[in-house]
């Protein structure tokens, strides 16, 4: 049997899928639209100490839209994004993908990363979008 190749966005998938996972073991990350709308409507004093630089900084977050939410919803959560400068990332695959992607038996429309913990989710998400 020969092996079969894979699509750039099936592997892209899988891996942040494995990334997915690792920031539920080890991060902060709340699910569904209504949490994510008040994590970045109430976001925006977060500091995050960067000890590198020895500078405050507003705390990164990554919004991961799935691939089937309803247009309006979808814009909705890309302007709130906009706003608060939140980094946004579409799932390429649908609700039922990205709630197996996180471990959870139940279909997930919208995940808010506000701490990755040991993954490079975020790192990785602002690669694929530029």
């Amino acid at each position: 049997m020969a092996p079969t190749k894979k699509s750039k966005a099936a592997k892209s998938s899988e891996s942040i899928s494995a990334r997915l996972a690792l920031v539920v073991k080890s991060g902060k990350y709340t699910l569904g639209y209504k949490s994510a709308l008040k994590q970045m409507r109430n976001g925006k004093g977060e500091l995050k100490l960067d000890v590198s630089r020895g500078l405050e900084r507003e705390a990164e977050k990554l919004v991961l839209i799935a691939g089937n939410c309803p247009p309006l919803r979808k814009s909705e959560l890309e302007y709130y994004a906009m706003l608060s400068k939140t980094t946004v990332h579409h799932f390429a695959g649908t609700n039922v993908a990205l709630g197996t992607a996180a471990g959870k038996l139940f279909r997930v429309g919208v995940m808010t990363v506000s701490d990755q913990g040991d993954s490079d989710l975020l790192n990785f998400a602002e690669g694929n979008a530029a």
